[in-house]
């Protein structure tokens, strides 16, 4: 099984911390999606897996009109093995979500929609240059509720001026729309960003650690007793709801990863695609490789399912460890593992080891230091 990723990579406008290949001019639109359905036909030559979950992200996807997206589903499923309850997601702004647009969504094969919503506070929105406000983003949920039975809010957290009174209501408006996947970002300075000039010019203060760690505490107390299972780092869903995108990238399984700067993974290498529109489409029209290539060593192998494991309930095994790699591996992991469990970050059942609710929050951290460099 395997799935699909379809990077559409334009938008409104640009987000002050957002660092993923995007454009904000229209013009090579219709260029680009035909390149995007031919790579779709190249990459089904190359492969025999049948398909279980399509995800539209980016970039905007909802900036496209109906008949687009539908064009693209269409490839897919004219190309590959689409299995019979696929999930097919499409990331959404507010502000796209129209009522006329939300009723053609519904009857396309979309059955998810994960929803930038960010914040339902306006300063907040405005602090990070959203191009919708909180009525904008209270409608579009109203919209979706009557015709999605499975429907994500992306928030984020960690915002300047922010603090704990603002994120719990922030959490409390999102519980109100009772939906069933609700994904939570702290808010990071990324390089080249309008934040990260802000920051470093001192126009913006961030707040600091100890606060974004409280926020983050602040998910679990709220979210928890509505039957949300933090089954990822920055991911809650209710039973039965728990994203199959979302949840093939965490354990590892394949992924064909369509257009512009989209990431591909066969299980034992990774590819990604020019993260430039223009020559994308030159090479996707030339013949020309459009991508790049990196053979995953055994060790690179090993630090990934590390670095996956410790961001998710299923956690590391030390069977996996010692079938998938070999017993120096594991004796590697349990050794460097026991600082961890003593300080509570870590705990260990049926020979797996998961993090505590404190250590997810330094999931990161403490995978890093269970990297290997070589083992001899």
């Amino acid at each position: 099984m395997a799935g699909i990723y379809v990077h559409i990579p334009f938008c409104k406008q640009s987000c002050y911390y957002c660092n993923f290949h995007f454009s904000t001019s229209d013009k090579k639109r219709g260029e680009v999606l035909n390149a995007i359905e031919r790579e779709i036909a190249q990459k089904a030559r190359l492969s025999d897996e049948k398909i279980s979950t399509i995800y539209f992200g980016g970039g905007t996807p909802s900036i496209l009109d109906v008949k687009q997206i539908n064009s693209i589903i269409n490839k897919i499923y004219q190309e590959f093995k689409v299995e019979e309850n696929v999930e097919i997601t499409l990331e959404a702004n507010p502000d796209d979500l129209k009522s006329s647009k939300v009723i053609d969504l519904s009857k396309t094969k979309i059955n998810r929609l994960s929803i930038g919503v960010q914040s339902f506070i306006d300063r907040e929105l405005k602090a990070m240059n959203r191009a919708h406000d909180s009525k904008k983003a209270m409608k579009s949920l109203e919209l979706s509720k009557k015709y999605f039975d499975n429907i994500s809010i992306d928030l984020i957290y960690g915002v300047p001026d922010s603090n704990l009174e603002t994120w719990a209501y922030n959490l409390e408006v999102t519980m109100g729309f009772d939906v069933n996947h609700v994904s939570t970002y702290a808010l990071t300075i990324e390089p080249k960003t309008a934040l990260e000039s802000f920051v470093r010019k001192l126009i913006v203060d961030m707040p600091k650690e100890g606060l974004i760690y409280k926020q983050y505490n602040l998910i679990n107390e709220k979210l928890e007793p509505r039957g949300f299972i933090n089954y990822e780092v920055c991911s809650f869903a209710k039973e039965n709801f728990f994203s199959k995108n979302n949840s093939a990238y965490w354990l590892r399984k394949k992924y064909i990863g369509i257009g512009p700067s989209a990431h591909s993974f066969d299980g034992k290498s990774r590819s990604w695609n020019i993260s430039n529109n223009k020559k994308y489409v030159e090479h996707i029209n030339d013949g020309r490789s459009y991508h790049k290539i990196e053979e995953l060593t055994t060790i690179d192998q090993y630090n990934e399912y590390v670095m996956t494991g410790f961001r998710t309930i299923w956690g590391v095994s030390t069977e996996f460890l010692e079938t998938n790699f070999n017993l120096k591996f594991k004796h590697y992991f349990i050794e460097k593992i026991q600082k961890h469990i003593d300080q509570k970050n870590i705990v260990l059942n049926d020979n797996v080891y998961t993090t505590t609710n404190k250590g997810r929050f330094l999931a990161d951290g403490i995978a890093s230091d269970l990297f290997l460099l070589n083992l001899k």
